[in-house]
C-alpha cells in the first residue's frame, strides 16, 4: 500500500471540505437540519478526532488533542445544546489541515512501531497504521457524504 498516496487522498479531501464550507457563516455550521443529529462543525471536527485516536492513540502515541475535544467530537457524541464558537471553530479548521501533514511526517520518520488491533463499526479490522490511514479514508468519505447533505438543508 503506497502511504503517500493514501495521505495525500486525505490532505486533498480535506481542502475540499473546507472549500465546500468556506462560504458558511458559523450559525449555519453550527445548525442541525430537521432529520440530522449533527451539523457541519460537528463532522469536521469528528474527522479530526477519529483520525487521531485510529492513527495515534491505537498506536500507542499521544494526540495533539484535548481529552474535551476527543469526548466532544468521538464516535457516538452529537452536538446537543452545544455550539462551535469563533475560536474553537478556527483551532478545528487549522487542525484539519496541519494534522495529514503531521501524520506523513510522523510516518516518515518511523514513529508508528506497534499498534493495538481494533475493529470498527463496520467489521473492519485494523492492525496496523496503513489499514488505519486507508480505512481512515473510507471514514472520511462518509462523513464528506454528510457534509453534502447538510449543505443542501441549511
Amino acid at each position: 500500500m503506497d502511504i503517500a498516496k493514501q495521505i495525500d487522498v486525505l490532505q486533498k479531501g480535506r481542502v475540499l471540505v473546507l472549500k465546500l464550507i468556506s462560504n458558511y457563516t458559523l450559525s449555519q455550521i453550527n445548525s442541525i437540519p430537521k432529520g440530522f443529529n449533527n451539523n457541519i462543525g460537528w463532522n469536521v471536527a469528528h474527522l479530526v478526532v477519529t483520525q487521531q485516536l485510529l492513527c495515534y492513540k491505537l498506536s500507542g502515541l499521544p494526540t495533539v488533542l484535548s481529552q474535551e475535544m476527543i469526548d466532544r467530537y468521538a464516535k457516538g457524541t452529537y452536538p446537543e445544546n452545544y455550539n462551535i464558537a469563533q475560536e474553537e471553530w478556527d483551532q478545528i479548521k487549522t487542525l484539519f489541515l496541519s494534522l495529514p501533514e503531521k501524520l506523513k511526517s510522523d510516518y516518515e520518520k518511523g514513529v508508528f512501531v506497534k499498534y493495538t488491533e481494533y475493529t470498527t463499526s463496520v467489521d473492519v479490522t485494523l492492525d496496523g497504521i496503513d489499514k488505519a490511514i486507508a480505512f481512515n479514508n473510507f471514514h472520511e468519505g462518509i462523513h464528506l457524504g454528510v457534509v453534502l447533505a447538510l449543505r443542501k438543508l441549511i
